[in-house]
């Protein structure tokens, strides 16, 4: 699949692309690698003095020798392997520190394009395939880098320097080292012309099941309300069984390749013994040349085997990097062009959007912001809130139409510029691994405690925090101390006050504190928003009583918008949303509907 293709996942690394980056990544450390390839090479022709001795000492025999002559060959041979140990302890320590650096390299280059993917392409993409990139795909190629390169570059410069040594022994007894080539180089075409393939189908399925196991997740209590854990275990067993046979496909690719390969390895040392004997009673070769021969032909059934085993495991690694290298064709979905705003009035003209080409979410909207207004947006469920609100965040481009910042539209800033103008917090949180102070000031790397302190007492937190044990200095996230999720949302809320956007955009925020939390949250919050240009997507209509104007949203347009008295007066699907929800109040005060 190349990255031209129009997906649900990930596009996926062509060959020259993968080419193109590896071959960066050996330039960049070329001097390493000529480091390793010389040491490797001067290992492989010290191992060959072994089988050369032994030839010397067997024609000497033959011929008659003394014993000096056999303690100076054994020696020779003692002090060649010593050397040969050596040389390949540091070619092996240098190849080790080359995939880890390669790794690395690879590792921090594909966080930092991922970290900076655009939204709205990881949205429609889903979870899952990035979750198996990140993981999976990350896994594979880290063993391949660190033990797989090495053991390639021992194993090359092995067989090629002993078949030289074997050709320069003697040529016509060299020959039958050859014997296995054709089917060996069979096997090997016909197993590189599937395998490819079928691990892209194989990385594929398992990219489908992290999707399906993380929306389970996600979704737990959606699940489990809505009792569908039965359908979510078929349908995760369909995902586990379609990766058995994806993987039975890549095992039977296996089950010919290493068979073949073990029949050709054979060939080689027999079909030296029998050639070599002819060219002995021929006189073409002497006993000793023979042996020297053979034990060269064994000597490289070791490498070659290494070779072939990570043969398959390059190719599991190749589809792998494909997947990796595959997230840097993503093409962005906006381009900065160096436009300043010039004021801090955000504008919609004339949006349109889709998720789905044909299939329109929102129709020609126009809503033109007064700087310091609080714009409630109100609908049923459906209706196009959310779009609305990622529309006027920046973080999905329109499909037609513009969303201005100070006449400037919005994708034409770049990510850090636009977070500065607008933010949109929403219902979805996140609590990453390190201190409460960390989390709340990784919106402003130079905020300060005082600056977190602040930020938390105007989302009304302060109270939970300071009981901590350790205060802003308590370790939270993935097992640290644990927080609920309507402090989990407040701590999100004051990330929004540390970031000091213009513009805030509201989306169910508050939707996870019950109605009496959420109304002192928003009460309390109040101050910090004075001044600033506040758009709430709600859904418990005591907001909109208290915004400025309010924007009724149905079908994807504005269908309605005024202030709260002007839309109770008109009578129209505000008015009975209104009184709908005044009548819910009163039967039922404990919550809220949703609109």
């Amino acid at each position: 699949m190349s990255h031209t293709e129009t997906s649900p996942f990930l596009p996926v690394a062509t060959g020259p692309q993968v080419r193109e980056y590896a071959t960066g990544m050996v330039r960049r450390n070329s001097r390493t690698l000529t480091l390793v390839i010389v040491l490797q090479t001067l290992g492989a022709i010290a191992g060959l003095a072994g089988p050369a001795v032994v030839g010397q000492l067997v024609d000497a025999l033959t011929a008659g020798t003394t014993a000096t002559y056999i303690t100076t060959m054994v020696a020779l041979l003692a002090g060649a392997l010593l050397t040969q140990a050596v040389l390949v302890r540091f070619a092996r320590l240098h190849a080790m520190v080359l995939g880890e650096k390669a790794f690395a390299e690879l590792r921090e280059d594909f966080l930092s394009t991922v970290t900076s993917l655009p939204l709205s392409i990881v949205e429609r993409s889903g979870t899952g395939d990035l979750v198996s990139r990140t993981t999976h795909d990350i896994n594979r190629v880290q063993h391949t880098v660190r033990f797989g390169v090495p053991q390639i570059l021992v194993s090359t410069a092995t067989v090629l320097m002993t078949l030289i040594a074997t050709i320069a022994v003697s040529p016509p007894v060299a020959l039958a080292v050859f014997a296995g080539s054709p089917l060996l180089i069979g096997v090997a075409r016909w197993y590189l012309r599937r395998a490819a393939p079928r691990y892209l189908a194989e990385s594929a399925s398992y990219a489908r099941t992290y999707a399906d196991i993380t929306e389970t997740v996600d979704g737990a209590h959606t699940v489990e309300t809505l009792n569908l854990a039965s359908q979510r275990v078929a349908l995760l067993e369909q995902d586990i069984t379609n990766s058995i046979a994806a993987e039975r496909r890549t095992v039977n690719l296996r089950t010919v390749l290493i068979p073949g390969m073990d029949f050709a390895f054979a060939l080689a040392p027999i079909t030296v013994l029998i050639w070599g004997a002819v060219m002995v009673s021929g006189g073409h070769a002497t006993v000793g040349a023979v042996t020297t021969v053979l034990l060269y032909a064994i000597q490289m059934i070791g490498p070659i085997w290494d070779l072939v085993f990570w043969l398959d495991e390059t190719q599991v690694a190749a589809t792998s990097m494909a997947r990796i290298i595959g997230v840097h064709h993503i093409a962005q979905d906006r381009t900065a062009t160096g436009a300043h705003p010039s004021h801090e009035v955000i504008n919609a003209h004339n949006v349109t959007y889709a998720y789905r080409e044909g299939h329109n979410v929102l129709h020609s909207v126009s809503l033109a912001l007064t700087p310091g207004e609080r714009l409630a947006v109100v609908g049923p469920s459906g209706a196009g809130k959310s779009t609305l609100g990622r529309m006027l965040a920046g973080i999905h481009p329109p499909t037609a139409g513009t969303v201005t910042v100070g006449d400037v539209p919005l994708v034409d800033l770049t990510v850090n510029d636009l977070r500065t103008h607008v933010a949109l917090v929403t219902q979805e949180h996140h609590v990453f691994v390190g201190t409460l102070a960390h989390n709340i000031t990784l919106a402003d790397p130079h905020a300060t405690h005082h600056d977190a302190r602040q930020a938390l007492d105007a989302v009304g937190a302060l109270s939970w925090v300071d009981e901590l044990p350790e205060g802003l200095d308590t370790e939270v996230g993935s097992g640290g101390h644990p927080l609920s999720p309507a402090q989990a949302q407040q701590i999100a809320l004051a990330r929004l006050i540390i970031l000091d956007p213009h513009t805030l955009i509201l989306d169910e925020a508050t939707s996870l504190l019950d109605p009496r939390a959420a109304r002192d949250l928003e009460r309390s919050m109040a101050s910090v928003l004075t001044g600033r240009t506040v758009i709430a997507i709600a859904h418990r209509l005591h907001t909109a009583h208290d915004a400025d104007r309010v924007a009724v949203v149905d079908g994807g347009k504005i269908t309605e918008l005024g202030s709260h008295d002007e839309l109770v007066a008109r009578q129209g699907s505000y008015a009975n949303l209104w009184h709908s929800w005044q009548q819910d109040s009163v039967t039922s005060p404990p919550t809220s509907p949703r609109t």
